[in-house]
């Protein structure tokens, strides 16, 4: 190896590194613009003396959700100030004071006292600062799913959605976010709550390969210098980002392949760089995508790495067959927990050449990587022990 081609220790590849960072907000969203117009049509009340709208904003992990709220709430930020716009990551606040504290933090552009504050007077100072100056109320509750689970959803919307009542302030708006397609956040909603919520659904589909790829040569040129990836890297992480429909794993890729090949004081990434860092990159996104599963769903799951393994038929009717030597279930509930699980991007169900409902059960991971994040102890207990015998 040519001592030209290593890097000196004072010297990087990273032109900007803040562009792979999970905060980074492009200037302009790639095929997001009729999602930005939907959200923009349901804050233009606001602009004549109304107050906003709801919205339900559904999809997948990594189709671009979070960044399309935060580049709207960024804009309008800057262009009026009828609206003040509050982000809420509730993976990390899920109760009341832990989200109320979270709007404060936003509104004021620093956090109230840890100590000493009741709940009242947060929301107190919520208020006043909105009647001060005189504008809205707009929250996203990204990762709503969290406060259902937290059982605090609805005591949250309530008092979000009737702020009003108690003071002197506008409607508030709330725009609830989840990637998990399995919950439906308006039926998880009590009555009191749906009587003001009203939600838009704004639906967020996976990126097409065409289009992650669009995005992660954007990201390439705005963060790296000329040659430090080349094209038939950057193909394979899209490719690798493609079949996990996650434009966050083509993203993390780039960044963990990236900073290997810079600690071993290399001007380029290799193939090699892709494999390891795929290995740090693709397990939390295994891990995360389980963690919504039931028992059921866990188990079964099991069972399938295990067919997967072995090299066994996967037709989904010969996938039910075995299991029930394992765990009995009906067809109605063995199908149900299969699409769970196809919509946990863990599975694709793929069409066989007959009609009907068969389907080839193909898992998207590999069946060790996927016992390894599905198998609890109860799950472990019965994925190994037989059932009771059935009839032939």
């Amino acid at each position: 190896m040519r001592y030209s081609s290593l890097l000196r220790h004072d010297q990087t590849l990273f032109r900007d590194p803040d562009v792979f960072c999970p905060t980074y907000l492009p200037d302009h969203l790639h095929h997001r613009d009729a999602q930005v117009r939907e959200l923009a049509f349901l804050i233009r009340p606001v602009l004549r003396g109304g107050s906003p709208r709801n919205a339900i904003l559904r999809g997948p992990p990594g189709t671009g959700k979070t960044t399309t709220v935060r580049r709207v709430f960024a804009e309008v930020a800057a262009e009026t100030r009828r609206v003040l716009p509050a982000y809420v990551n509730c993976r990390q606040n899920r109760t009341p004071v832990a989200v109320y504290r979270y709007i404060f933090e936003e509104l004021f552009g620093y956090a109230p006292p840890a100590t000493g504050r009741h709940l009242d007077d947060i929301r107190e100072g919520i208020v006043a600062r909105l009647q001060d100056a005189d504008a809205s109320l707009l929250v996203c509750l990204d990762d709503a799913n969290y406060l259902v689970a937290a059982e605090t959803y609805n005591l949250i919307l309530y008092q979000l959605l009737r702020l009003y009542e108690g003071w002197d302030v506008r409607s508030a708006g709330v725009f609830a976010v989840t990637s998990d397609l399995g919950m439906n956040l308006y039926a998880e909603a009590d009555g009191p709550v749906r009587s003001v919520f009203h939600p838009t659904e704004v639906n967020f589909w996976p990126y097409t390969k065409t289009e992650i790829r669009g995005i992660l040569a954007d990201r390439v040129r705005q963060g790296l210098y000329p040659g430090v990836m080349s094209a038939p890297i950057l193909d394979r992480i899209v490719g690798i980002a493609a079949d996990e429909q996650d434009i966050r794993v083509g993203i993390d890729l780039i960044r963990a392949a990236v900073m290997r090949a810079e600690t071993d004081g290399r001007r380029q990434v290799g193939h090699g760089d892709v494999t390891a860092a795929s290995r740090t990159v693709i397990a939390p996104v295994l891990q995360a995508r389980a963690a919504g599963l039931s028992a059921g769903e866990r188990t079964l799951l099991c069972r399938i790495a295990e067919r997967s393994r072995e090299g066994a038929d996967m037709a989904s009717g010969a996938v039910f067959e075995e299991v029930q030597d394992y765990h009995s279930i009906g067809r109605t509930t063995y199908h149900e927990r299969l699409k769970r699980l196809a919509e946990a991007g863990i599975v694709d169900l793929v069409p066989g050449p007959g009609r009907g409902r068969e389907r080839e059960v193909r898992l998207r991971y590999g069946p060790d990587e996927v016992t390894a994040v599905c198998t609890g102890p109860e799950e472990a207990r019965i994925a190994r022990q037989p059932g009771p015998a059935r009839n032939s």
